[in-house]
């Protein structure tokens, strides 16, 4: 059931005054306060509903499953402006007006407005996990378990260029949502996923190879079940995660961390890479010795987190 909270008075990282946010969310498995709570931060066209039978998250989250329902509490934040609450007055209208840190900072606000002072976890993929590490570094003495999967604690460079690509399309195109995807699946996936999946089979009723149909299928889909304002929104939240803003340097800020870190990587990932993942764990190992990484071995890219589960959970089985 969606729920929501009201945040009053808040003022963006960039200094704009915003009178009010709702801020919705999901709750599974054991209520507040009876459990141990793992917060789970949605990726880019996800929402809160991470587990059940529509849950996008479902074969990590559920009863029995590595994130067992049965033994904690599930608590995952709609980012406001994502459109999942349908309600016309949560819609933002700028969608430059929060970055990264911002959300992690309602997502704060918000857990103090449930009177939850401690989590056992926050786990997030792609930019749900730019979302966790910045809600760490906001809050260092919050999260025992740590768990980025695939994901950094900032935008490199070649992130960012894949945003601004998708930035230019919602702007320009006459198709806006449809044609962002299309682009979008192409970092999301693997050149070998394609191959392997398509092998370069022809639709003749379609008249189309089958790699064509299966983008303009996806961009389809996209469309009727997002908004173009929830999507120039979390495309710029993903573009601008970087824990070091108005701070000290990396090493500075991970030292106040008091979790236990588990990085979780793709092997095959093009947007947020191994190579990155693996630079930040050597850093962070240097003064840290609560941090593990993990790598999830797959053809299909980025979208590996959503995929395979039997890896993730067992990555994380010590954890959970």
């Amino acid at each position: 059931m969606l729920q929501k909270i009201d945040i009053t008075n808040y003022t963006t990282v960039a200094g704009k005054f915003i009178d009010g946010i709702s801020l919705t969310y999901e709750v599974f498995g054991k209520p507040i306060h009876q459990a141990p709570i793992v917060l789970v931060n949605h990726a880019l066209t996800g929402n809160s509903t991470v587990c059940g039978p529509t849950g996008w998250w479902n074969g990590l989250i559920g009863e029995g499953k590595c994130i067992d329902t049965n033994r904690y509490t599930v608590l995952s934040f709609n980012i406001p402006g994502n459109g999942y609450d349908e309600e016309e007055d949560n819609l933002i209208d700028d969608y430059k007006i929060f970055n990264a840190r911002d959300i992690a900072v309602i997502f704060s606000e918000g857990l103090s407005l449930l009177k939850i002072e401690k989590l056992h976890a926050v786990i997030g993929g792609s930019v749900g996990g730019g979302i966790a590490w910045e809600l760490a570094a906001h809050r260092p003495n919050l999260i025992k378990h740590l768990i980025p999967v695939a994901t950094d604690w900032k935008s490199s460079d070649w992130l960012k260029a894949n945003c601004l690509v998708q930035e230019q399309i919602l702007l320009n195109s006459s198709n806006p949502l449809h044609d962002a995807r299309l682009h979008a699946m192409l970092i999301y996936r693997s050149p070998e996923s394609f191959k392997q999946k398509f092998d370069r089979t022809y639709n003749q009723e379609l008249d189309m190879f089958n790699i064509e149909s299966w983008l303009l299928h996806h961009g389809e889909k996209l469309k009727e079940r997002f908004t173009l304002s929830a999507y120039k929104e979390l495309n710029y939240i993903l573009a601008n995660i970087d824990i070091t803003i108005g701070r000290k340097g990396f090493l500075e800020v991970v030292k106040t961390i008091t979790s236990d870190i588990h990085i979780i990587s793709v092997d095959s990932d093009v947007f947020f890479t191994l190579k990155e993942d693996k630079t930040t764990f050597e850093t962070v190992k240097k003064i840290k010795k609560n941090i593990t990484h993990g790598v999830i071995n797959s053809v299909h890219g980025h979208d590996a987190f959503l995929i395979e589960f039997e890896q993730l959970s067992e990555l994380l089985k010590d954890v959970f």
